[in-house]
């Protein structure tokens, strides 16, 4: 692991939404050229809003903060898990991501969530860091990581995915999801599945066909774990700024406008999952555009 990895794979201080105390187990955390990740942007793009991104949201040198990270929490009833980022030893897109080793399990069990504890796995969508810790290599076998939990998988994302013919596609399904498949851990759901009163999924497509978010409401309070329906702040105030990996970048689009006018000026907090600390935010409403509020 280098050393830059080693420091960013920890657990952040938990956030707490009513009843509910949600963890954060970053498992890297990613320095990325607006051009990687935002259509056709650049570092000139982002100069009208440097004034609140920085020092929160991009580095000295302007680069897009990312963090990959699950979100982890005990609700009434389930011990809960969105996205399992990237794993070890896999085939990613990003050398970075090739190969490697994070003490992500370890830093997990310590947070108080040790992988036999995990009822439910919900990955937002299957791309390779929002899946990636669904299995574990044993003895050369990929095996389901959590072996307690009941993994929710959306059939349009499934199909979606099988049916690609690009290496990195293949090496999640190969790695990430067939093994869940095969070992029997997987329930089929569809993109209003409730996991329980306090948990339930919200589709948001475009970035990829059954990519849902995950809306959380406990005594009065409500949050939203975005997936990668936005992946970085500055998309609250440029919605229409594509991502470069967004399947169908109008419908994306359109989803992320709709998500941000619904939720601005509202007391639901934006889990965002790929947002540099504090990770919750608000968003509002401003006389130069919609921004967020921490």
């Amino acid at each position: 692991m280098n050393p830059v990895e080693s420091l960013a794979t920890r657990s952040l201080p938990p956030i707490q939404v009513g009843g509910l105390f949600i963890t954060r187990v970053v498992d890297s955390l990613e320095h990325f050229s607006p051009r990687i990740i935002l259509r056709g942007v650049t570092y000139d793009h982002l100069q009208p809003h440097l004034d609140w991104l920085l020092p929160n949201f991009l580095d000295e040198n302007h680069k897009l903060l990312m963090p990959i990270q699950s979100f982890v929490f005990r609700t009434r009833h389930h011990t809960v898990m969105i996205d399992s980022c990237i794993g070890n030893d896999k085939r990613s897109g990003f050398p970075q991501w090739n190969q490697r080793r994070s003490p992500f399990l370890q830093i997990l069990t310590e947070a108080g969530f040790p992988p036999q504890s995990i009822d439910y796995v919900f990955c937002t969508h299957m791309h390779v860091d929002h899946a990636g810790w669904n299995t574990r290599l044993d003895n050369g076998r990929w095996v389901p990581t959590f072996p307690n939990a009941r993994y929710l998988f959306r059939q349009e994302e499934y199909e979606f995915w099988q049916g690609k013919k690009e290496e990195i596609s293949q090496y999640t399904m190969e790695e990430s999801i067939l093994p869940v498949i095969e070992a029997g851990q997987v329930q089929w759901v569809d993109s209003d599945y409730a996991i329980d009163d306090e948990v339930y999924l919200e589709p948001t497509p475009g970035h990829t066909p059954g990519h849902c978010s995950v809306h959380l409401h406990s005594n009065g309070r409500e949050a939203v774990i975005t997936g990668d329906v936005m992946v970085h702040p500055v998309e609250v105030a440029e919605p229409r700024w594509g991502q470069v990996s967004d399947t169908d970048p109008a419908l994306a689009a359109q989803t992320r406008t709709g998500f941000i006018e619904t939720y601005c000026d509202t007391d639901v907090l934006i889990l965002g999952s790929h947002f540099a600390d504090p990770t919750g935010v608000h968003i509002v409403s401003t006389p130069r555009g919609c921004r967020i509020r921490f």
